[in-house]
């Protein structure tokens, strides 16, 4: 029985901690390509609200990544599982680069998408689908090699 509570806790706190981020991003207006877009033009109209949410969202954060770098456990019993900050893999400049490119194109992050699929745009769904068919093609390519 305590493995389901477990699970279920699990299932609760990454549930509300989803719908604050997708909140964070509303409220900020980041689900808006031509923001984003905004934010990346340099060389034109350039919008620098981008950078100030991404300085919030580290001030944020940072305590909770110092807090899990000495802990094996979250306090909810789940075991961390943080990536590695000091290997540069072929496999991470790949993934970097695909997503700064899908990023620079689109205006549209996956955290952005789910929350602007959620109001049935086409695009917006177009774009979740391809990620969506793009992690499931890295998955079956990487299980191949």
């Amino acid at each position: 029985m305590r493995g389901a509570a477990n699970r279920l806790l699990l299932v609760v706190t990454s549930g509300l901690f989803g719908l604050s981020f997708g909140f964070g991003l509303l409220l900020s207006h980041m689900v808006d390509p031509a923001r984003v877009a905004a934010f990346l033009d340099f060389t034109g109209n350039w919008n620098p609200a981008l950078a100030f949410v991404m300085g919030g969202a580290i001030v944020v954060a940072a305590p909770a990544f110092a807090y899990a770098r000495h802990r094996r456990h979250a306090l909810i019993g789940v075991a961390f599982d943080l990536p590695d900050r000091f290997s540069v893999t072929p496999r991470l400049v790949l993934g970097a680069a695909l997503f700064g490119i899908g990023w620079g194109l689109s205006g549209i992050c996956p955290g952005p998408g789910i929350v602007l699929a959620g109001s049935l745009n086409g695009l917006a769904l177009a774009f979740v689908g391809s990620a969506v068919v793009g992690s499931l093609l890295s998955d079956l390519l990487r299980n191949r090699v």
